[in-house]
């Protein structure tokens, strides 16, 4: 913010509307009519100090940019789900040797042999083979992801990835380990896919490729953060603001809607009542609440939120993680605090430092 500052008075003193360094700093009040008429002249000048502010930005982001692509990784991915799929009876003994911990000891050998000719897993086979083919889009996306993760979390190993079929378990969908990535692809076939039928339209309407290296991405956020102990409400939306925050760094060329999981109609929605939302939080004295029931209503994954109103119905789900993403930028923008300072801090810290302003 500092170096702002000296920016914006080394262009006043080029536009000479201001001495380069200012002798009186307790001038006498400008009377009302010549202050108008100064910010009048000033306009100009704001637009041109917004544009340089907004390229000296643009050229650090690229910059950073132009170091993570060097990083250096390792991505091996190993597709399980076409293995498994491709073996005979007598190459189970082998692909138990190979992933010991997909084959849990209780159950014989026998369970296995028969899913490989089991209808439904041949048919899920097929279906993961169609949307994701050789995996290569997903593959880049991934090294990319994990290029930026070791950039910000230098201790960061890359774990081997594993791809295979869950039996669509969408709650496990995602399992990250120090070294070990399980990628369950029958779960990302798309919202309307034969196989989702019975399963709720908020849930399924994230079970898209789309949203996959976001998940992934989500994954390890969870793995730097620890859940707040304070129960105020203030203290978990900025929690999961912190999460997409992450994201934001993580997955620069991810859109908003796919780092949240919302369809782009349901990220415009939440844009549009970003001021009414914020109103009825602080309206209601609802920050500070330890009411868990607000968890609920605007935090946990739901086909809408909760306001009590009639729009209820129109809204997304989860838009107290929406708000506390604001939050989290709004404070980031003002503050030259590096990603990992800002996993500890305090969301009434936060908050206070942030000057959040909700969109008009």
């Amino acid at each position: 913010m500092g170096y702002y500052l000296f920016c914006l008075h080394i262009l006043l003193f080029v536009f000479n509307k201001l001495p380069l360094f200012p002798v009186n700093l307790n001038p006498a009040p400008i009377k009302m009519k010549r202050l108008f008429k100064y910010f009048a002249k000033l306009a100009p000048l704001c637009l041109v100090l917004w544009i340089f502010l907004s390229l000296f930005s643009c050229k650090k982001t690229d910059k950073a940019e132009q170091e993570i692509a060097k990083v250096p990784v390792e991505l091996h991915i190993s597709r399980f789900d076409r293995e498994f799929a491709n073996t005979t009876p007598e190459g189970i003994p082998l692909l138990k040797e190979k992933y010991p911990y997909l084959f849990p000891e209780q159950f014989p050998d026998s369970i296995w042999e028969a899913k490989l000719s089991d209808t439904l897993q041949i048919e899920l086979s097929e279906e993961v083979d169609k949307a994701f083919g050789s995996f290569g889009e997903e593959a880049e996306s991934l090294e990319s992801l994990f290029q930026h993760i070791k950039y910000y979390f230098p201790e960061f190993e890359v774990p081997k990835v594993v791809t295979l079929i869950s039996d669509v378990r969408y709650e496990d969908r995602i399992i990250l380990t120090d070294d070990l990535l399980l990628i369950g692809l029958d779960n990302y076939l798309g919202p309307d896919h034969r196989f989702y039928e019975g399963i709720q339209r908020y849930i399924s309407a994230g079970l898209d490729k789309q949203f996959l290296v976001s998940d992934v991405a989500s994954a390890f956020s969870k793995s730097v953060l620890t859940y707040p102990r304070n129960r105020t409400f203030l203290s978990r939306m900025v929690h999961y603001g912190k999460e997409l925050y992450i994201k934001d760094r993580l997955l620069p060329h991810n859109t908003d809607a796919q780092k949240i999981g919302y369809t782009q109609e349901e990220m415009d929605w939440a844009i549009a009542n970003e001021e009414q939302m914020w109103k009825y939080f602080v309206e209601r004295d609802l920050l500070y609440s330890t009411d868990s029931q607000l968890d609920r209503k605007f935090l946990d994954p739901a086909p809408f939120s909760k306001f009590g109103l009639e729009l209820d119905n129109e809204s997304p789900g989860r838009l107290g993680r929406y708000m506390g993403w604001q939050i989290v930028r709004a404070f980031m923008e003002k503050n030259e605090v590096g990603l990992r300072q800002l996993l500890d801090m305090p969301a009434d810290e936060i908050l206070k430092e942030s000057n959040y302003k909700p969109r008009k």
